[in-house]
C-alpha cells in the first residue's frame, strides 16, 4: 500500500463501506488507493491500513448492533414511523426478510478479520512484520472476530464458527450451510482464542495506529482484550470463572497504574466548577431544580457531546466516531432516533421512562437525570433518544447544526459499563459488599483499606495528616455519580445484589446496546426464563400492545430467544 504514514487512518476509515483487500471480495469494489490483495501486505503500513479496514467494516454494523440489543429488549419500542421489520423485533416475531436478522453482514466482518489473520501470518513468516508488531496487531483483530461472534452468539444461538480464510463469494454463501455450534461452546472456544492471544494490553505508541488524525486520538478506537475477556468469563459462568472475570476488569479498570485517581475510576462530582462526569447542579443552589447542570461541556450530559479530552478519556474505552468529512459509512442514528433530520424510528418504551422515574436524588427530586434530561428528552411533545445525537443537535434549542454533517459516536465501552461488570463479577464471588459499594456510593469519603488480594483490593483511603491519596478514594460510584440514593438490598444477597446491578445498567447504559445481553445472560445463568420474559412483557403491557401475553408465553422457551438463522 502506498499510503502516507500520517493518512493512512484517514484513507483506511474513509473507505469503511468497501474495507480493504479482503473487504474487496465481499463487496466487490475496488477503492481508489487499494491495491489487489497479491500487492498488499508489504509492510507495516500494510498491516495498520488493514486493522484500520478492519474497524471501518466493522462500522457498518453499529445500527443492527443498537437495534437488536435494545428493541428487542425492554427499554427502546418504535414509534408510528416504524417500518414492519422493526415493529417485527419489537414483538419477537421476526419474519423471513428481515434486514435487521440477517447474519451475514457480521460474518462479512469476520471474513475480513479471518483474511487479515491469515496475512499477518505470512507477514510474521516472510519476516515482513517483527515479532512485537505481529502480536498486537494480530490480537487485536483476533479480539475483535472474537467480539463480533459473541454478538452472533447472543442473538442466534447456535452459529457456525469459521476462523479459516475465505477467497470467494460462494464460499461466503455457503458459511449458511456449514455446521454449527452451540452458543454454550462458542463461549468455550472464544474464551480458549482469547486466552491465547500474544498480547492483551492496549497499543503501545505508534506513528500511523495511535496518533490524532483531525481531532481524533485512535487509542479509544480499539477494543479493550482484558475487557472482552472478562466479558466472555461472565458469560460461562463455570467455577473459577467469576473470579477471573473480576481479575480481568479489575486489570482494566487499574490501566492508570498507582496514583491515577481519574482514569476509569469513575469519579464524582466537582461542585466548585462541575467540570466532571456527574449528576450535578450550581454550587449552593443543589435544591434548585432549575440548576441542574445540563450541557455538552459540563456533566453527565457531556460525556456524549464533548470532544475527546482528558474528561472524555476518563470515562470512554471503545467508541467510534462518525463524521462525514472524514469517515464513512454514514451515522446510522440520526435516521433511528431524530425527529429533526432523521426518520425518528424508535423512542423510549413507556417501561424505560417508569423506570427512571422512580428513583429519587439525594436532594429528593422524585426522579433519575440520567432518564428524561440526559439520556431522552421531550422534543415538540415527544420522546427522543438523546444519547447519539448531541453530536447533531445544537445544544440548546435541539435542532440541526447542519443537516448534512451527521456526525456523531457509536459508544461501545465506558468506564460505568466496566464497574458494572466488576460488580456482577465480585457478586457472584461472594464480594457482596464491593459490588455494593461500586454499585451505590463507592469509596470515597471511607478510610476503607482492606486486606483483600487481587481483584478485591481497594484502598480508598484519604487524608490530610498524614498525607494520603489512594488509588480508589475519588471513586464515587454508579449511583453516586448519578447524585442517588443507594439501592436497596432485599432477600437473598446475591440475587437481589445481582437485581441492583442489572437494574442499574438499565439506567446507566440504555441505548448503548447493553440490555439484551444483559437480559439473557442473567436468564440463563439463572435457568428463568420469567426474569427476561415479564421484562418485555411489561413492556408491551405498558404501551397497551395486544400481542403482550403472547409474547410473554413465547418467550417463556428459551429457544425463542434467538433469531432464526436465515442467510439474506
Amino acid at each position: 500500500m502506498k499510503f502516507r504514514k500520517l493518512s493512512i487512518i484517514t484513507v483506511s476509515l474513509a473507505i469503511t463501506s468497501a474495507g480493504l483487500f479482503s473487504c474487496k471480495k465481499l463487496v466487490e469494489v475496488t477503492p481508489e488507493d487499494v491495491l489487489e490483495a497479491n500487492n498488499a501486505y508489504q509492510n507495516i503500513y500494510d498491516a495498520n491500513a488493514a486493522v484500520m479496514g478492519a474497524y471501518g467494516k466493522l462500522m457498518g454494523l453499529a445500527g443492527n448492533y443498537v437495534v437488536l440489543n435494545e428493541l428487542r429488549a425492554d427499554l427502546l419500542t418504535t414509534t408510528e414511523n416504524a417500518d414492519e421489520y422493526l415493529r417485527q423485533l419489537n414483538e419477537h416475531h421476526v419474519q423471513t426478510g428481515n434486514p435487521y436478522a440477517n447474519p451475514r453482514p457480521f460474518y462479512e466482518v469476520i471474513v475480513n478479520c479471518n483474511d487479515v489473520l491469515y496475512n499477518f501470518d505470512n507477514m510474521l513468516r516472510d519476516k515482513k512484520l517483527k515479532q512485537e508488531e505481529y502480536n498486537m496487531r494480530y490480537a487485536d483483530i483476533a479480539a475483535l472476530r472474537c467480539w463480533v461472534y459473541l454478538q452472533l452468539g447472543i442473538h442466534f444461538g447456535d452459529v457456525p464458527y469459521v476462523t479459516d480464510p475465505l477467497s470467494t463469494n460462494d464460499d461466503i454463501r455457503n458459511i449458511s450451510l456449514m455446521p454449527r455450534i452451540t452458543f454454550n461452546e462458542l463461549i468455550s472456544n472464544l474464551i480458549v482464542t482469547m486466552e491465547s492471544l500474544p498480547y492483551l494490553e492496549p497499543y503501545t505508541a505508534s506513528p500511523t495506529l495511535i496518533t490524532t488524525v483531525d481531532g481524533y486520538y485512535t487509542g479509544n478506537f480499539f477494543i479493550n482484550k482484558k475487557a472482552l475477556l472478562g466479558q466472555l468469563y461472565l458469560w460461562r459462568s463455570q467455577p473459577g470463572d467469576y473470579r477471573k472475570a473480576a481479575q480481568a476488569f479489575k486489570s482494566v479498570m487499574e490501566t492508570g497504574g498507582a496514583g491515577q485517581l481519574y482514569t476509569w475510576r469513575l469519579t464524582g462530582s466537582s461542585k466548585a466548577d462541575n467540570n466532571d462526569l456527574a449528576v450535578g447542579y450550581i454550587r449552593y443552589r443543589e435544591e434548585d431544580e432549575n440548576m441542574l447542570v445540563d450541557n455538552n461541556a459540563q456533566g453527565w450530559r457531556s460525556m456524549f457531546a464533548r470532544g475527546q479530552d482528558a474528561l472524555f478519556n476518563y470515562e470512554w474505552i471503545w467508541f467510534l466516531p462518525y463524521d462525514n468529512t472524514l469517515f464513512k459509512p454514514e451515522n446510522p442514528f440520526i435516521n433511528l432516533f431524530s425527529p429533526r433530520g432523521g426518520a425518528y424510528l424508535l423512542k423510549p418504551s413507556q417501561a424505560a421512562m417508569s423506570l427512571w422515574n422512580s428513583q429519587v436524588q439525594k436532594n429528593d427530586f422524585p426522579y433519575d437525570a440520567r432518564g428524561g434530561i440526559f439520556s431522552y428528552r421531550t422534543l415538540g411533545e415527544r420522546p427522543v433518544v438523546m444519547k447519539y445525537l448531541y453530536n447533531y443537535l445544537s445544544g440548546t434549542g435541539f435542532f440541526p447544526v447542519n443537516t448534512l454533517e451527521k456526525k456523531g459516536k457509536w459508544f461501545l465501552y465506558r468506564a460505568a459499563t466496566l464497574h458494572l461488570e466488576f460488580a456482577e463479577a465480585a457478586n457472584r464471588d461472594d464480594h457482596h459488599y464491593l459490588a455494593d459499594r461500586l454499585l451505590n456510593q463507592g469509596f470515597i469519603g471511607t478510610n476503607l483499606n482492606n486486606n483483600e488480594s487481587f481483584p478485591y483490593n481497594f484502598d480508598g483511603r484519604k487524608s490530610d495528616n498524614p498525607r494520603i491519596a489512594a488509588d480508589w478514594c475519588m471513586n464515587a460510584g454508579i449511583r453516586g455519580r448519578a447524585n442517588l440514593y443507594n439501592a436497596p438490598v432485599v432477600g437473598d444477597s446475591t440475587l437481589a445484589l445481582e437485581d441492583n446491578i442489572i437494574h442499574e445498567s438499565a439506567l446507566e447504559l440504555a441505548y448503548e446496546g447493553k440490555r439484551w445481553p444483559d437480559l439473557l445472560r442473567i436468564a440463563l445463568r439463572r435457568n428463568d426464563p420469567a426474569f427476561l420474559a415479564d421484562k418485555i412483557y411489561d413492556k408491551l403491557l405498558s404501551e397497551h400492545n395486544p400481542q403482550a401475553s403472547a409474547v410473554r408465553t413465547k418467550l417463556m422457551n428459551k429457544a425463542n430467544w434467538y433469531l432464526p438463522f436465515k442467510w439474506e
